[in-house]
């Protein structure tokens, strides 16, 4: 059986105040040509199905266009809420949806109840955990401890009991939104440790032939059996490097795993630079950058002027500036250290110095701040 794994689509998130609407319609795009294209027998998505909870209505128009043409294909499809998710929104009217093919697991008490998809070599039992806020769930696992890993081994507890009561031969696959122990973060994900610790341990999935995870944004392989397949844009400057993708998962008959990745659309790339502003401009080792989205990290000792027009002037879609003056060594001693044995006078100009990137008070500058401390002088006599 062949599955096509997915999450963390964020509908409706932007870049840096760019709406990436537009990029989110390809990528949904690729998504159904690639289910067709590959024979996909089912579609898994493993949570951030929006990218918060009152989503805004052109993300659930693209989400409802997605499940219109997932279920035109015939190809079925199991959803899980993510962390971002609102689980009684996504899943209103999820009896009727499931009968279109689209089987949303939103209730964690349902987790053991499985979406039964069957080919020549008989059953294979797709569960799905939505994500476990231990606060709100741990009563309904009965758990003590407020710890993800408690509530989602209760959870899986509950899936290997149902699975042993089915026949030997049925292989089983879980969805399951979480942050599972080895994988790699990137600086998008919504921190899930309110309300206890965060990590899950792999081993938690043992027991079953797949684990298809959502929350990390980077595609990474925990073990050969437990994977993220990462989101399918970047939703950070931390996340330029990624590789975008799907898995394309194949199931044997007897629990064989093979697993491709299918790289995503990338509408334009990302970028980090670095660099003083006059180098940054003429740097021809740059120019790839150029159609980018790029972040800039300027190293000039002061702050030049007007460095964002600038910046903009050769890379039109830069989005974010950042600031960290190369200074001599004597300068990066903390500013308390550098108060001792200094005048009054002394401290005020070298405070000037230190906001504005090493950049010292003129002679102007300089006149008023004698003039302000001497009638602070004044007012203390």
């Amino acid at each position: 059986m062949r599955f096509l794994h997915t999450s963390d689509w964020h509908l409706g998130r932007g870049l840096h105040r760019v709406s990436l609407l537009d990029a989110q319609e390809a990528f949904l795009d690729h998504l159904i040509a690639t289910a067709r294209e590959e024979r996909v027998d089912a579609v898994l998505v493993a949570g951030d199905i929006y990218d918060r909870a009152v989503p805004p209505l052109p993300a659930v128009d693209l989400y409802d266009d997605a499940l219109h043409r997932l279920a035109g294909l015939g190809v079925p499809t199991v959803m899980i809420p993510g962390n971002h998710d609102s689980p009684r929104r996504l899943g209103v009217g999820s009896g009727l949806i499931g009968r279109a093919g689209v089987h949303l697991r939103t209730d964690p008490a349902d987790c053991a109840t499985p979406v039964l998809l069957a080919d020549r070599h008989g059953d294979v039992a797709v569960y799905g955990l939505p994500y476990l806020e231990p606060a709100l769930v741990r009563e309904e696992f009965g758990v003590r401890t407020a710890q993800h890993a408690a509530v989602v081994g209760a959870a899986m507890d509950r899936v290997r009991a149902d699975l042993s009561a089915r026949p030997a031969a049925t292989r089983s696959v879980v969805l399951a939104h979480a942050f599972v122990t080895g994988g790699t973060t990137s600086d998008s994900e919504r921190d899930i440790t309110v309300g206890g610790a965060a990590a899950v341990p792999a081993a938690a999935f043992s027991g079953v032939d797949y684990a298809a995870l959502g929350h990390l944004h980077g595609c990474q392989t925990i073990t050969e059996r437990v994977r993220y397949s990462g989101s399918p844009l970047a939703y950070s400057f931390s996340e330029a490097a990624h590789r975008k993708s799907m898995w394309l998962v194949d199931l044997g008959p007897r629990g064989e795993l093979a697993a491709e990745r299918v790289d995503c659309p990338v509408p334009r790339p990302l970028a980090r630079i670095r660099g003083r502003l006059e180098t940054l401009l003429i740097d021809p080792a740059l120019a790839p950058h150029e159609t980018a989205f790029v972040e800039a990290t300027l190293t000039d000792p002061a702050r030049p002027e007007e460095p964002l027009a600038r910046l903009a002037a050769r890379f039109p879609h830069v989005l974010s500036l950042v600031f960290e003056p190369d200074r001599p060594p004597a300068e990066r001693t903390s500013y308390a250290r550098r108060l001792t044995g200094r005048t009054d006078q002394e401290i005020a100009e070298d405070f000037v110095a230190h906001v504005r990137g090493g950049l010292g008070p003129d002679a102007r500058e300089r006149a008023a701040l004698r003039d302000a401390l001497g009638a602070a002088r004044a007012r203390e006599v």
